[in-house]
């Protein structure tokens, strides 16, 4: 080869190169649409891409009767608690962002707790955001049975050594 036809070649690689960069610099998509920041591809939602036929009609509890004026059956509250906050923390799987949102729920003692029903579980674990879940998994009803109850021994015995 040539000392011309390297020069040649190398140009052209030079040129495929910035052709690329500009390219890449440009922003342009591929065909599933505009791109985040992250380069995941945006995916409209069925109701943008297609239009709407015939709205829907109002949706009723019972013939005639729309839903606005049927009442919800109430949530019960969290009992009340009688005396002093407990550290909760002290329950395993229970840290203090856990226990701000059980505070913000009413739920301040080991006992609140401890009496809680499953329908009580269920419903408690709909209001932990991040933390739903970890009722059952980390089982705080037999936990905090334990601590009511104050049988610290009982409680290492299945769970560890309180910390």
């Amino acid at each position: 080869m040539t000392n011309s036809t390297i020069v040649i070649i190398a140009i052209g690689v030079i040129l495929f190169a910035i052709l690329l960069l500009v390219l890449a610099r440009t922003g342009r998509r591929g065909p599933e649409g505009p791109a985040d920041a992250d380069g995941i591809a945006m995916v409209r939602p069925a109701t943008e891409l297609s239009p709407a036929a015939d709205p829907l009609p109002e949706p009723t509890a019972a013939p005639g009767i729309p839903v606005s004026e049927v009442a919800a059956p109430p949530i019960p509250a969290v009992p009340a608690a009688d005396g002093p906050a407990d550290p909760l923390t002290r329950m395993k799987g229970l840290g203090p962002k856990a226990e701000a949102v059980l505070n913000g729920l009413g739920v301040i003692r080991y006992e609140q707790i401890a009496a809680w029903t499953d329908a009580d579980v269920l419903r408690i674990d709909d209001q932990m955001g991040a933390f739903k879940g970890r009722i059952v998994r980390d089982r705080w009803v037999e936990q905090a049975r334990y601590l009511a109850a104050d049988d610290v021994p009982g409680f290492e015995a299945l769970f560890g050594k309180l910390g």
